[in-house]
């Protein structure tokens, strides 16, 4: 009795999956044209931004000069084919302070809203799904921080603890956890009430178990609605709080203090010390509104009929 010949299957491996990446990053950008702008000006400062972590290295590619560099003999130098964006009133390259303000400025922001979010994710599905003592607590002290803007109270932090980098992350942080939590608390008690949230209960599964592996992955689609639409906000937070002399200390570049010191003395003599900041904080933070306003139309169920 003679073999069958066997017939070899076709393996669905990486080149599937990266033509089925680019097929959808391809749709949408289609759909949302508005989003992938966002998104190319957020990856433009990203690759700025670890263009400065390489010259940490010795290997910069889109930049010559160390921000805190510093030379009185071309201070206040307006822009030029060797220093683009010109120089500040100490001499430094203002291009190679703008790219390392990116850096800070991804670093604080995606420090903040990951950290804030997150702990506003779980204490907000704990107080949505036990309800009860848990819930009032949770939200008694949610309604007093939401009581002051949350630049007043990043502020205050920021007057107690001191400038320093980490000082800025936990000042905005706490900001962030409050309007978190009393979202995702809502996005709890809609999906709790859901029916196969009551059929885990009913055969038995534990309290964990249902947190973790029904409601968690429903109001995933919220929380990262929310986790985008913060980024911006907490960028225009730590370049608030830099402007005021509370954020990032010198000599570190931050464009909320090279706006300050800009705007003071040489708005008129040196505008390029005003202007380029500027561009940099608007572009950024546009930037992030954009993709967070494309996300927020494809993952928000209200939305999507009108896809």
């Amino acid at each position: 009795m003679s073999a069958q010949p066997q017939v070899a299957l076709p393996q669905l491996g990486a080149p599937s999956r990266l033509k089925s990446s680019f097929t959808g990053f391809g749709r949408f950008m289609r759909k949302n044209p508005t989003g992938a702008v966002g998104l190319f000006m957020v990856l433009v400062m990203v690759v700025l931004a670890s263009n400065w972590i390489l010259l940490r290295f010795g290997v910069g590619i889109l930049q010559r000069y160390d921000p805190v560099d510093q030379d009185s003999l071309i201070r206040l130098t307006g822009p030029s084919l060797t220093h683009f964006f010109g120089t500040d009133e100490f001499g430094r390259d203002l291009y190679s302070r703008i790219v390392g303000g990116a850096s800070i400025s991804l670093l604080i922001s995606f420090s903040c809203v990951g950290i804030g979010s997150v702990s506003g994710l779980f204490l907000g599905i704990m107080s949505g799904y036990f309800g009860g003592v848990i819930d009032d607590l949770f939200q008694r002290g949610v309604e007093v921080m939401i009581s002051m803007p949350g630049l007043l109270l990043a502020l205050a932090i920021m007057s107690t603890l001191g400038p320093g980098i980490d000082k800025v992350i936990i000042a905005i942080t706490v900001s962030i956890i409050p309007r978190a939590l009393r979202n995702m608390r809502a996005s709890t008690l809609s999906v709790k009430q859901n029916v196969y949230v009551e059929a885990a209960r009913a055969i038995g599964s534990s309290q964990r178990r249902i947190m973790f592996r029904h409601i968690l992955p429903n109001v995933m689609a919220p929380f990262l609605i929310i986790a985008s639409a913060s980024l911006g906000g907490a960028i225009l937070q730590e370049s608030t709080l830099s402007f005021l002399g509370l954020g990032v200390p010198p000599p570190h570049p931050s464009w909320g203090r090279m706006l300050s010191s800009g705007a003071q003395t040489y708005a008129i003599s040196a505008p390029w010390m005003v202007i380029f900041p500027g561009i940099a904080i608007t572009w950024l933070v546009l930037g992030f509104n954009l993709f967070g306003d494309a996300l927020r139309d494809i993952w928000d169920p209200r939305l999507r009929g009108s896809q």
